[in-house]
């Protein structure tokens, strides 16, 4: 799985200064910007529901029950700042939720696509990231160790990109929908 991570392109480094809305970041590299253009047309809500598709796939089964615990309810957005968009979302019994019209997430998490690829690779720690103001936090302290402490945890490989397939994601949901769940 690790060289599956590891072949996957990574944005060519274009330095910016990225802000976006409430939650700002510093110096990164950003998508090329006709990527850029189309992902910020996204509707917010159905891009939120396909995240959340994956978050489930890949790091659901991985969370500790003291997480899930702790998630419950809990409100968040991760912003992708380069790419001008952002996915709102919560934990809920034992899958992650997409949010509707959440104002303000009692934790926003912001990078650049390049910067999490990073984190995702393990070619980057999340302190490294947050110390160069690369990666964002805002909102509930408690809720952002928590975020930072289950990443450093999570065990490699934490992502197979085959579950992400289009078939395989379609399969999951249809047997999901079959169970009624």
């Amino acid at each position: 799985m690790q060289d599956q991570l590891e072949r996957l392109p990574v944005p060519a480094p274009v330095p910016v200064s990225a802000t976006h809305g409430s939650c700002k970041a510093g110096p990164s590299y950003r998508l090329p910007e006709p990527l850029a253009d189309l992902l910020s047309k996204l509707p917010p809500y159905p891009a939120s529901w396909l995240f959340v598709q994956g978050l489930n796939r890949l790091l659901a089964p991985q969370l500790p029950d003291d997480v899930r615990r702790s998630l419950e309810g809990r409100s968040l957005r991760l912003r992708l700042l380069d790419a001008g968009i952002a996915f709102d979302f919560e934990w809920q019994g034992t899958v992650f939720v997409a949010e509707r019209y959440v104002d303000v997430p009692e934790l926003c998490i912001a990078a650049s696509v390049h910067d999490l690829m990073l984190l995702a690779r393990r070619q980057e720690d999340p302190d490294t990231l947050f110390f160069s103001r690369r990666l964002s936090l805002e909102g509930d302290t408690e809720l952002g160790l928590l975020f930072k402490n289950t990443l450093d945890a999570i065990e490699l490989p934490p992502f197979d990109l085959h579950a992400l397939g289009p078939r395989r994601v379609l399969a999951h949901l249809r047997d999901r929908g079959a169970r009624g769940g």
